[in-house]
């Protein structure tokens, strides 16, 4: 790795984890934190938890895992153009979809309309409830007890409301301060992985045709280019060389831009950096309403697909209709969800008991989600 610049976090000025340990004897702190995230329940489950497409419609769109790791790895390669640490990024990136529900997004929205009454669910919120309480893994503490920049990077958006009862983790959103640069460029890094993948998965799908995407500049320019370098190129072939196009060409523009707003600003530190009234990490004016015209060419012409809305309406369906049957009868849970469930109950009355539900819920993966269904409202199906 390079050298990190001063406003990078390092780890011997981190501040440090909610239970005080020994420091890690052969790795960094932000390693200790990566590694830890890799070998979590939550992490591995992230394989059968969907993207845009439910996982068992077919194996080679991506899921959950495959989308961090792509993820992270564009992160990496911004992180050391600008000097900031590497391995912080990679952690943020792995970790920021842990607390996803089982499909996407359509899963997140019926799961929060549940929760609506007993303060909602908030994916963001619920991937630093799986670091801090979920996971169990130590004797000493529950959760993987993350670094306070790991944890911070993690929590992307958050209410106000909430933000009021997470102590100094919550102290950016009340203060309208910003998030350290590792924070700020996981952001794009999975702005920037998600918008050209569902373009791979949306072509994959028979959802858009390349036709169709000639009218997103940013891919009418990539294609004129790599036509002319490759006469003749079609399929996969073509549609990978345009992708890689412009994920490079997002990715240098991002790292150019943000280097220069650094260098203006002068800061000198991340606590310079938090007091700033703007995030220091963007695109330029010109390539950020490129990646909008992607967004919004994504969002009509997949997004709002039948094919697409078809999967989201039954995911609803499965999610509402969980919620409701676990709720409103815990010892249909397995014992220690329905344990959990009581435990929660006695300090936090009906709210206790539907954040259990909601942790047992978002926990699923895209098919246990279905299997669970099954059981409860299938008469034939084994329990």
């Amino acid at each position: 790795m390079s050298p990190l610049a001063v406003y990078a976090a390092h780890d011997a000025l981190s501040r440090g984890r909610r239970y005080p340990e020994p420091p890690p004897a052969y790795r960094s702190e932000y390693q200790r934190d990566r590694d830890r995230i890799v070998h979590s329940t939550a992490f591995r489950r992230l394989v059968y938890k969907t993207q845009v497409f439910v996982n068992h419609e077919g194996d080679l769109y991506r899921t959950r895992l495959t989308h961090s790791l792509e993820v992270a790895q564009i992160a990496r390669t911004i992180a050391g153009a600008l000097e900031l640490n590497e391995v912080l990024s990679e952690a943020i990136c792995l970790a920021h979809d842990l607390g996803h529900t089982p499909f996407g997004h359509a899963g997140q929205d019926a799961l929060n309309e549940c929760m609506m009454d007993f303060g909602g669910f908030e994916h963001n919120l619920q991937s630093l409830r799986v670091v801090d309480e979920l996971e169990e893994h130590y004797a000493e503490f529950n959760g993987l007890n993350l670094s306070f920049e790991c944890r911070e990077g993690i929590l992307k958006h958050c209410s106000y409301n909430n933000a009021l009862q997470l102590g100094e983790l919550g102290e950016r959103f009340v203060n309208r301060q910003q998030p350290g640069l590792e924070a700020q460029l996981a952001n794009f890094a999975d702005e920037i992985a998600y918008n050209n993948h569902d373009v791979d998965d949306g072509i994959r799908a028979g959802l858009i045709t390349v036709e169709q995407l000639l009218e997103v500049p940013l891919f009418l320019e990539y294609h004129r280019e790599v036509a002319s370098a490759h006469p003749g190129l079609a399929g996969r072939r073509l549609v990978f060389e345009i992708l890689r196009r412009m994920i490079n060409r997002l990715v240098s523009d991002l790292i150019v831009s943000s280097a220069t707003r650094l260098r203006e600003s002068g800061v000198v530190s991340i606590a310079e950096v938090r007091a700033q009234p703007k995030p220091l990490v963007g695109f330029s004016d010109a390539t950020r309403d490129l990646n909008h015209e992607l967004k919004t060419f994504l969002r009509e012409h997949v997004y709002k697909h039948f094919k697409v809305r078809r999967m989201t309406a039954k995911a609803r369906r499965v999610v509402s209709a969980l919620f409701d049957a676990f709720f409103n009868d815990p010892n249909l849970m397995p014992d220690e969800h329905k344990q959990t469930a009581a435990r929660l109950e006695v300090t936090l009355g009906a709210m206790g008991r539907a954040r259990a539900v909601a942790d047992y819920i978002a926990g699923m993966t895209d098919r246990y989600a279905i299997l669970e269904h099954r059981r409860l409202f299938d008469p034939s199906e084994r329990t």
